[in-house]
C-alpha cells in the first residue's frame, strides 16, 4: 500500500488536540474531535487495505486480524501494565474497583460499553479514570468485528451494492446519533452504532480514491478542497466545547473536514506538504502510542494531587507523553509490526496471554472491592461509606420519568399516614430525601418526594438543551403548578434548589484550586426586553414562592448549600493519604467566597419578604464560620458533609433536615 507522508501528519493534528484537551486548556476546547479525525482515517486505511486484497482475490480474515492485533495490542498491553502498580498504591479502593473494570472491559474490547454503563448524574469525574480514552478503541475493534465480513460477504455482488449498502448503514447510524444526542447523550458518545457512520466515511474515501485509479484532480480543485477540510477541522477544535450536541450532525464538521484532507491533500498541494513536513510525520508517527499514554499520566496526576494541577504541570506531562510514546513506538509497536521480527503464531499467542492476564487482574480488583490484598485505612473506607450512601434518587426519579406527572412521586414517611408535605426541587433537593424519610418515620408524617435532575422548582424557565430529562422536568413542573391551582397539594412545601448555579450560569472556582467541572448552566427564562436574565430569573423565583403561599401553603425555602470546588470526599481522603489525620479545615471553603458568589441569590431569596406562610433554614449558618472561624466546612468530626462538589451527603443532609423538621413539626 502506497505511503502518504500526509495521513500521519493529519494524525498529529488529531491526537495533539485530544491531548490538549484532557490537559484542560480552553483554547483546545473541541479537541475531543480528534477522536473523530482518527475514526475517519481508520475508516479510510481499513478500507483502502481490504479492497485492494479483495479485488486480487487474496484477502484473509486471519491475516486482516494480525495485522490489527500487530497494530493495536502491544503499545496497549505496555500501557496497562505500567498503569497497574500505580493503580495499585495510589487508587483507593472504590476507584480501584473501576480500573480493575476497565481493564476486563478492554480485553473484552468493551470499555466503550463500560463507560456508557457507568456515566450519568453521578459519575465520577471522567478525568480521574485512566483507562477512559479506550473507550474509542472499543469502538474502533467492534468495527473490525463486523465491517470485514461484511465486504468479504457482499463483494460477490459488485460495489454498487457495497456502496448502497454501506450509504443505507451510514445515514441510519448518522440518524441515531442526532437523536440519542437529545435522548440519550452517553449512548450516542460512546457506542459503535452512533459512531459507525464516521469510520464509513473514511470507508467512502477509500473508494472514491480507489476509483480515481490515481488520476490526481485539478490543482485549485485540490487546493481549495485541502484547505476548506483543514478550516472545518480548526473550527471544531477552536469552537466547540462540551456543550455542544455530540457526535449528531455537529460531528459532520471534523468528519467532512477529515475527508477533504484525505481526498485533496497531496505532495502537489500546499495542506500536504505542510502535513508531510518531518515534524507533523513524526508526531502522527507516535499518535497511537501518545493517545494511549497522556490520559494514565493526566489520571494519575489529579488523583495526587490536591487541587488542579497547574496548566504548566499537565504540559509537562503532554511533554513527557510524547517522550513516552516515541519510546513504545520505537521499542514495541515497530518491532512487532515486523513480521520478519515477530511471527504470527508470537502475535497471537502474547495477545492471547496478555488479555488473559489483564482479564484475571480485573477480575480480582472487582471481587475484592478495590481491595486487592491491600489493607485501606479506616478512615478512608469511612469517608467512602459515609459519602455513598445517597439514597433512592435515582429509583424515584425513573418513577417519574415514567409516569411524566408527580403522581409517580415516592411516598417519604409512614406510608399509612396522609402526606402533610412536599419535597420540591432538583438534585440538591433530593440529597435530603434520605433524611427527610427517616426522620418523618420517626414522626409518623408522610409526604412526597418531587424532586427531579437539574429541576428548578419555577414555573418559569426551560433547559436550553432541551434533552430528554429537561422535557420530563418541564412536565413535571407543569403538573406541580396544575395541582397547586386544584388545591391537592400537601399543606407544607419544602423548596430547595441549587439556586447559585441558576443564577451565576457559571461552574465555582473556589479560588483555592478547586475548580468545578462541567459546563455552564444552560436555563433560559423569558423576560421583557428592559430586564436581564438575573432580574427575569429573581421574578421566576419570588413568583413561585409566592405563588404557593397565596395558595394557603406554608414554605420552607432552604438557601444555597456552600458550593466547594472540589470533591469533598477525595480531599478528605488525601489529606489522610499525604497528613495521617483529618483537620476540621481539610476540604472546607472561604465563607467570604460563598458570600460573594451567592450575593445575588441571596438578595433575590431576601426580597421575597417577610410572609406569614414563609420560614427560611440558611445551610450557611449551619456550616459557616461554626466549626472553622470564617469558613464553609465540608467536613465534621472527619465525616465528609458532600457526595461530591456540591451535592450534600446523607451525613450533611441531616443537619439541614434537622432544621427542616422543626418547621414540618409545628
Amino acid at each position: 500500500m502506497e505511503y502518504r507522508r500526509e495521513i500521519d501528519g493529519l494524525r498529529a493534528l488529531a491526537v495533539l488536540p485530544v491531548i490538549f484537551f484532557h490537559a484542560g486548556y480552553e483554547v483546545f476546547s473541541g479537541g475531543f474531535v480528534g477522536v473523530d479525525v482518527f475514526f475517519v482515517i481508520s475508516g479510510y486505511l481499513i478500507t483502502k487495505i481490504i479492497i485492494a486484497d479483495l479485488d486480487k482475490g487474496r484477502f484473509s480474515i486471519v491475516v486482516f486480524y494480525e495485522r490489527r492485533a500487530r497494530r493495536i495490542l502491544p503499545a496497549l498491553f505496555l500501557v496497562m501494565l505500567v498503569c497497574l502498580p500505580f493503580a495499585w498504591l495510589w487508587l483507593l479502593p472504590s476507584d480501584m474497583k473501576d480500573f480493575s473494570q476497565s481493564l476486563v472491559a478492554v480485553v473484552l474490547f468493551a470499555s466503550n460499553v463500560l463507560f456508557w454503563k457507568e456515566s450519568g448524574y453521578f459519575d465520577v469525574a471522567a478525568e480521574l479514570k485512566p483507562l477512559l480514552h479506550t473507550w474509542s478503541l472499543a469502538v474502533e475493534e467492534q468495527y473490525y468485528l463486523f465491517f470485514p465480513v461484511f465486504l468479504m460477504l457482499a463483494w460477490r455482488f459488485g460495489r454498487q451494492v457495497v456502496l448502497f449498502t454501506m450509504g443505507a448503514l451510514a445515514l441510519g447510524s448518522l440518524i441515531f446519533a442526532q437523536w440519542s444526542v437529545s435522548s440519550d447523550p452517553a449512548l450516542a458518545f460512546y457506542l459503535l452504532p452512533t459512531r459507525g457512520w464516521e469510520l464509513l466515511i473514511g470507508a467512502f474515501v477509500a473508494f472514491i480514491l480507489d476509483s480515481m485509479n490515481g488520476v490526481a484532480p485539478r490543482r485549485s480543485i485540490a487546493e481549495t478542497g485541502g484547505w476548506v477540510g483543514v478550516a472545518l477541522l480548526g473550527y471544531s477544535v477552536l469552537t466547540f466545547d462540551e456543550a455542544t450536541p455530540f457526535p449528531g450532525l455537529g460531528a459532520l464538521v471534523p468528519t467532512v473536514g477529515t475527508a477533504l484532507i484525505i481526498l485533496f491533500a497531496s505532495p502537489a498541494t500546499v495542506v500536504g506538504r505542510v502535513l508531510g513536513n518531518r515534524g507533523f510525520v513524526g508526531v502522527g508517527l507516535i499518535s497511537y502510542s501518545a493517545y494511549l499514554w497522556h490520559q494514565p499520566l493526566f489520571a494519575f496526576l489529579r488523583h495526587r494531587s490536591l487541587t488542579e494541577p497547574s496548566a504548566l504541570l499537565f504540559f509537562v506531562m503532554a511533554l513527557a507523553s510524547l517522550a513516552l510514546a516515541y519510546f513504545s513506538w520505537r521499542f514495541v509497536e515497530t518491532p512487532f509490526r515486523s513480521k520478519v521480527k515477530t511471527s504470527r503464531a508470537l502475535v497471537f499467542g502474547s495477545a492471547s496471554v496478555g488479555l488473559a492476564f489483564f482479564g484475571v487482574v480485573g477480575v480480582l480488583g472487582h471481587v475484592t472491592d478495590g481491595a486487592f490484598g491491600r489493607v485501606p485505612d479506616d478512615a478512608v473506607l469511612l469517608i467512602q461509606k459515609t459519602a455513598g450512601e445517597k439514597g433512592r434518587s435515582r429509583e424515584c426519579w425513573e418513577k417519574l420519568r415514567q409516569s411524566r406527572s408527580l403522581d409517580g412521586a415516592c411516598v417519604l414517611g409512614d406510608e399509612s399516614q396522609p402526606p402533610t408535605f412536599a419535597l420540591f426541587g432538583d438534585s440538591h433537593a433530593a440529597t435530603l430525601a434520605n433524611q427527610m424519610d427517616v426522620h418523618a418515620r420517626k414522626s409518623r408524617i408522610s409526604g412526597y418526594d418531587f424532586t427531579y435532575i437539574a429541576c428548578s422548582p419555577l414555573r418559569v424557565g426551560s433547559d436550553a438543551k432541551n434533552d430528554a430529562n429537561s422535557r420530563v422536568c418541564s412536565e413535571l413542573r407543569r403538573d406541580f403548578f396544575d395541582k397547586l391551582e386544584k388545591g391537592v397539594l400537601p399543606k407544607t412545601i419544602v423548596v430547595f434548589a441549587r439556586w447559585t448555579l441558576r443564577v451565576e450560569r457559571s461552574r465555582f472556582d473556589n479560588g483555592e484550586g478547586g475548580v468545578e467541572f462541567g459546563e455552564d448552566d444552560p436555563w433560559i427564562v423569558p423576560g421583557h426586553p428592559s430586564i436581564g436574565y438575573v432580574e427575569a430569573l429573581g421574578d421566576g423565583i419570588k413568583s413561585a414562592v409566592l405563588e404557593m403561599i397565596a395558595a394557603g401553603h406554608r414554605v420552607v425555602l432552604v438557601y444555597p448549600a456552600p458550593e466547594m470546588g472540589w470533591s469533598v470526599p477525595l480531599q478528605l481522603v488525601r489529606a489522610v493519604q499525604y497528613r495521617g489525620v483529618l483537620m476540621d479545615h481539610d476540604a472546607s471553603v472561604s465563607q467570604e467566597v460563598f458570600r460573594e458568589r451567592n450575593k445575588r441569590v441571596h438578595r433575590i431569596l431576601d426580597g421575597i419578604g417577610e410572609h406569614e406562610g414563609l420560614v427560611r433554614v440558611r445551610p450557611e449558618y449551619i456550616f459557616c464560620d461554626t466549626y472553622v472561624s470564617k469558613r464553609c466546612v465540608g467536613n465534621v468530626t472527619g465525616l465528609p458533609l458532600y457526595y461530591d462538589d456540591d451535592h450534600l451527603s446523607n451525613f450533611g443532609a441531616g443537619f439541614v433536615v434537622e432544621k427542616i423538621m422543626n418547621h414540618l413539626l409545628q
